[in-house]
């Protein structure tokens, strides 16, 4: 990592310091943004660092350390200040759900990347493409939730934000110079709007796992089962519930279906450690899952013909025109807006416009396209 001519960057950790950054970026035109969770480390993944860049000075955000982060609030939903990301939608979404926070005015350098057609989409590999510098990744996957954070980590940290304006002001220009900035901006209007999950809304859900759907619906019951035991021990540990147990072990499980403790040995998934610590409470949840009764996947309603041969249609369409464009196919049309169109009961400008209403410049330039080739069919 290049940092030693970088200023150091101030770590905010208490109340009077946070307002006293809010007024300061107050004023600012433009902020570059980045956030660091703890996913690989706890149960219920949480924000636990925010990396705030103007073209002057970086800044560190520790909301392990602040009970409240509302002084950001209106820094995020100004109209009047750029926030500058790069993979923005994972960021928002979390800030989103921890923070309650709305956001307006966005600069995506990654969708930025995606909409110019860039081979490389990586911070890492754009920052060592066009300023030379290269990241650490040994802290990608490093445990942002440990306190206190070294002197490393906080470099580390600081570079994810700290290159994105100026980033920004050349894929800006491009993005002009190629006449696709009123696309990159329908984007980054699309992007405000993503929800913030609440883990309460998701139920534990065995379908998730792959190979789910080839089970039996007996073999299925003891896998909700299982995953139902994995989940409450991941709760209670604070610990993402693949560092309990893996997938392939619980599906393994659930093929086998074992009555007793040498069954259970025989599936040969599981370590001596994983045995001693889980092994009663897995086959008592084999048990459980048995006496459940058979469980079958859910099953969504067929789509009727029209709409396959219409989502079929669009799709060779949009691959043909990304490729002219030299971009990926959702670029030129996201799949939520493909699937609408493919629903439309009838086709016609009015319902093509509603569908495309918040992205006027796909509607302008591919519309009538669109229309032609739905009338065809």
């Amino acid at each position: 990592m290049q940092t030693g001519s970088l200023k150091t960057p101030l770590l905010i950790t208490r109340t009077g310091p946070l307002h006293q950054l809010a007024e300061r970026i107050a004023p600012e035109p433009i902020v570059a943004v980045d956030t660091e969770s703890n996913s690989l480390y706890a149960y219920q993944e949480q924000v636990c660092l925010i990396q705030l860049s103007t073209p002057q000075e970086d800044f560190l955000v520790d909301p392990l350390e602040l009970n409240d982060l509302s002084p950001l609030a209106p820094l995020f939903a100004d109209p009047k200040i750029e926030k500058v990301f790069h993979a923005a939608e994972y960021d928002i979404v979390t800030m989103k759900r921890d923070f309650g926070f709305s956001f307006t005015n966005l600069f995506d350098t990654m969708l930025a990347a995606r909409i110019l057609g860039w081979d490389e989409m990586g911070l890492g590999a754009i920052l060592k493409a066009e300023f030379d510098v290269e990241l650490n990744k040994r802290y990608q996957r490093a445990n942002w939730g440990k306190r206190p954070l070294p002197e490393d980590m906080l470099d580390y940290a600081r570079l994810d934000s700290h290159y994105l304006i100026p980033l920004r002001h050349r894929m800006k220009a491009e993005l002009k110079a190629s006449g696709r900035w009123p696309l990159a901006l329908e984007d980054f209007r699309r992007l405000c709007h993503i929800n913030g999950r609440d883990p309460d809304e998701a139920p534990v859900n065995c379908w998730r796992i792959s190979g789910s759907y080839d089970l039996s619906p007996e073999q299925a019951a003891v896998l909700q089962d299982l995953c139902l035991y994995r989940d409450q021990v991941a709760r209670n540990i604070n610990q993402p519930v693949f560092k309990v147990l893996g997938d392939r072990t619980l599906l393994a499980i659930a093929e086998r279906m074992p009555r007793d403790w040498h069954q259970l040995e025989k599936v040969g998934e599981l370590s001596q450690k994983q045995m001693q610590r889980h092994g009663e409470s897995l086959l008592r949840s084999v048990a459980r899952g048995l006496q459940a009764g058979p469980l079958r996947p859910p099953r969504s309603p067929r789509p009727d013909d029209q709409y396959l041969v219409r989502l079929d249609a669009l799709r060779n369409w949009r691959k043909n025109t990304a490729q002219g464009m030299g971009v990926n196919s959702d670029v030129v049309l996201p799949r939520d807006l493909l699937q609408a169109i493919a629903s439309l009961k009838q086709v016609d400008r009015p319902g093509l416009s509603a569908v495309l209403n918040q992205v006027p410049w796909r509607l302008e330039h591919f519309g009538e396209e669109i229309l032609n080739l739905l009338k065809r069919l």
